[in-house]
């Protein structure tokens, strides 16, 4: 297999604030026809979306997928609960993994691989109150810095 382009179409920012992310796996999404024009034109949303392992299948839960404006009466379900593709081993490390170091599953890209829609999923561990406010002072410290360090070259 040779080396394929890969085309971010989105990040899930707000994934990064919230969670303390620990480590990435990619998934396939199984799609119906229209979801996957909407997805290449960007309408959809990751807000409060997350992975759920039930049996030995991995869905992803609250990813709204905009229907598709040309569609017809065949346009999908928005909101709906749509199966990842992940290998059977990935599935079990997954679910060890949130059931005992109860770690969430949440999506942090969707991207384009060859003509393929993959999306990045991230187990994570929730961060509480202060780590944000944290986050948000070193984030404020950094842009200062380079906002001095810009004034000061000039």
């Amino acid at each position: 297999m040779g080396n394929q382009d890969i085309k971010i179409l989105q990040t899930n920012r707000k994934a990064y604030f919230n969670y303390e992310v620990l480590e990435d796996l990619e998934a396939g999404i199984r799609l119906e026809g229209t979801e996957v024009k909407s997805i290449r034109s960007g309408r959809f949303s990751f807000t409060d979306s997350y992975a759920k392992i039930e049996k030995n299948e991995v869905f992803l839960i609250g990813f709204t997928i905009q229907p598709y404006e040309k569609g017809s009466v065949f346009n999908h379900e928005p909101t709906r609960a749509r199966r990842l593709l992940l290998h059977k081993a990935e599935i079990k490390r997954l679910r060890r993994k949130v059931e005992e170091k109860g770690l969430t599953i949440i999506p942090t890209k969707v991207y384009l691989k060859g003509n393929l829609v993959k999306m990045q999923l991230s187990l994570a561990r929730g961060k509480n109150v202060r780590d944000k406010k944290d986050a948000i002072k070193e984030r404020d410290l950094n842009r200062e810095a380079r906002r001095e360090a810009k004034d000061y070259y000039r």
